[in-house]
């Protein structure tokens, strides 16, 4: 009996170069991620291949993406990894850091592999300079043209999941765009999606949207304690991984915790983030 496809969804790695303090980075996330890279290279049968959706780096800087390169390279892992961007990547130092790429650097960051029948498209969902996320000119017919290339079973891989309520448009800044959201929700339609995968809000959750399983991941860097949302962003420590398996039957995702105390890292208000992503809303409409 052939094996089922298997592949692992990594999302918010935020490494940065350990040369350089960074007050926004609440914990050690390259020793995190280099556990966590161990953990997947055991696992057997190996799986088919690796998605990392997005907030691969913390500062966006070339140093950290070197960072990035450092650990996958020295942990072997032998399976292709697709990489998306989300808002702390800054797509012109992926690009040249990782890429090796020295045109389009502003374009985004959007690709597709046929990988053991499964047709994965990964989307990039950040816009520059914002928070939240969504559909630059163009990505929406790209999107619509890989859907449409052939039959096999789709998986999407975007930062920011689609909105979960299309008119909270206050709560913007934590996913794809509302207006967009919309229009991902008709682009998808009768398009054999097994899923989406995302990030962002680190935090392990799964919905149905849509008839379609849509599964944020935790991340590396810092968990959100969901007990005190929506008043407060309170980060703790927390991260981990899911191992997923397309099944006859739909795709099945398992997550897999690291260690964590759950302590105290950072806390601030939502409002205050809401507050800052309409401020470069506004900044972007000037």
């Amino acid at each position: 009996m052939a094996k089922h496809p298997t592949f692992v969804h990594l999302t918010d790695i935020h490494v940065g170069n350990p040369e350089i303090l960074d007050t926004n980075l609440y914990s050690d996330t390259s020793t995190t991620l280099t556990a966590i890279l161990a953990d997947i290279k055991s696992i057997v049968p190996k799986p088919d291949f690796i998605v990392a959706s997005g907030d691969l780096v913390n500062r966006g800087e070339i140093s950290d993406y070197e960072e990035l390169q450092r650990i996958f390279h020295e942990a072997d892992l032998g399976i292709p990894v697709l990489f998306g961007l989300g808002n702390h990547d800054v797509r012109e130092n992926f690009y040249s850091s990782i890429l090796g790429r020295d045109t389009g650097l502003q374009k985004p960051y959007d690709h597709d592999q046929v990988i053991n029948g499964i047709h994965v498209i990964v989307l990039d969902s950040s816009i520059p300079n914002r928070i939240g996320g969504g559909f630059e000119d163009g990505q929406a017919e790209w999107l619509k043209a890989k859907l449409g290339e052939n039959d096999l079973p789709k998986l999407l891989v975007m930062h920011h999941g689609p909105a979960l309520d299309e008119d909270d448009v206050e709560g913007q800044w934590e996913t794809f765009a509302c207006a967009d959201t919309i229009v991902l929700r008709d682009l998808l339609k009768d398009r054999n999606v097994i899923g989406i995968v995302s990030g962002h809000i680190h935090f392990d959750r799964v919905s149905n949207w849509y008839g379609i399983p849509l599964v944020v991941g935790i991340g590396q860097h810092a968990a959100t304690d969901v007990l005190h949302l929506p008043e407060n962003l309170r980060m703790v420590s927390g991260s981990g991984f899911a191992l997923c398996k397309l099944r006859p039957s739909g795709l099945t995702i398992s997550f897999v915790p690291q260690p964590a105390e759950r302590r105290e890292l950072h806390v601030i208000p939502l409002a205050a983030i809401a507050e800052l992503e309409r401020q470069r809303l506004a900044a972007a409409a000037e």
